[in-house]
């Protein structure tokens, strides 16, 4: 199971600066993806894992919480940084190319598909996308994955029990 979901990756951070999984080795990784545009499951689960992260008091030190867009046409790091301001200091909004986005939505093996309806407008879309939440260990392993819905209190208890 440790090498079921996550991997190697080379992505931009909402400051314009590469960054790669071997950046943040020492700690804790809470991998979501989603997109700035998200109007339903992003806009309840980002505030969970923020609650959860103040929750967890100063065993957050050991974690790094990750937001990987996937929606890399529109969510350029300007967009990204603006977004997960609003949820977390702490909060790093990752983004790339299309291909590099492409490759770590497989590593994580996440489900996403551009949608086009009727009701969108000329060049309007919506992503459809997984909820899951990643903690992959300092050693860049996986380690679990977090219930999504569960609350900030309970997800909080489960990042007690692995950052303790």
């Amino acid at each position: 199971m440790a090498t079921q979901f996550g991997g190697p990756f080379t992505l931009t951070d909402h400051n314009g600066r590469r960054v790669s999984d071997r950046d943040f080795r020492d700690r804790f990784m809470l991998v979501y993806f989603g997109f700035t545009r998200c109007t339903d499951t992003c806009p309840v689960d980002l505030p969970v894992i923020a609650q959860a992260l103040d929750a967890v008091g100063p065993l957050a030190d050991k974690l790094v919480p990750l937001f990987v867009t996937v929606d890399p046409a529109n969510d350029t790091p300007p967009v990204m940084a603006t977004y997960v301001a609003a949820f977390h200091p702490r909060l790093i909004g990752l983004t790339g190319s299309e291909a590099e986005i492409a490759a770590t939505a497989k590593a994580y093996k996440v489900h996403r598909r551009k949608l086009t309806q009727p009701h969108h407008g000329a060049g309007e879309y919506a992503v459809d996308h997984g909820s899951l939440i990643y903690l992959i260990g300092p050693d860049g392993r996986f380690v679990t994955l977090l219930p999504h819905n569960s609350g900030a209190e309970r997800l909080a208890a489960i990042l007690r029990k692995y950052l303790a």
